[in-house]
């Protein structure tokens, strides 16, 4: 796949590496899009997370990915520790060791097996996200996207994975509605 074909399709990007893998899977006229159905697409999303330097794009890795997203999928969505069990099976195939560098104290990421890397770094991000504020990791609020973001918003209201798109639906279908109405 040359550079010029590594274009991300996806209509939600540059979410935390977490969110990001579960927004490997959206919607597209009707029809759920999967970026992650070949390992020509896990190359996309390695790219477009920095990680393409590190990780090869191949089926160990790709599995490994979709494992990952099945587990974090269960744990965003499901009820309070649900997903938890799957989440901590990713989690158990990496380690992180603390290191001193130049800049002081840091931590290094290192897998039982590198093609376990993205799902591991993916989980390990679910980790941060649910230390930060477990409360900002939603769901898109539009009932035909299957979308999650990480609300950064000043008071934590955002509802939609993007304003331009489905927060916009949600207008016109109120607007549609009121009109027929009346």
């Amino acid at each position: 796949m040359s550079d010029r074909d590594r274009v991300d399709p996806r209509p939600l990007t540059g979410e935390p590496l977490a969110l990001d893998l579960l927004n490997t899977r959206w919607m597209s006229e009707g029809a759920v899009r999967d970026l992650l159905a070949d390992t020509d697409g896990l190359a996309v999303w390695l790219d477009t997370n920095g990680l393409d330097g590190e990780f090869a794009a191949d089926t160990a890795t790709l599995r490994h990915a979709l494992r990952a997203r099945d587990a974090l999928k269960g744990a965003v969505d499901g009820a309070a520790g649900e997903g938890a069990e799957a989440v901590d099976a990713v989690l158990e195939h990496g380690r992180i060791r603390a290191t001193l560098t130049a800049d002081g104290p840091g931590e290094r990421p290192e897998f039982d097996d590198t093609s376990w890397g993205p799902a591991w770094l993916a989980a390990r991000d679910y980790l941060r996200l649910l230390a930060t504020a477990p409360d900002r990791i939603r769901g898109c609020a539009h009932e035909a996207c299957i979308l999650h973001f990480f609300d950064t918003s000043r008071n934590g209201t955002r509802r939609w994975c993007s304003m331009a798109v489905c927060g916009n639906r949600a207008k016109a279908s109120r607007h549609y509605a009121r009109a027929k109405d009346a």
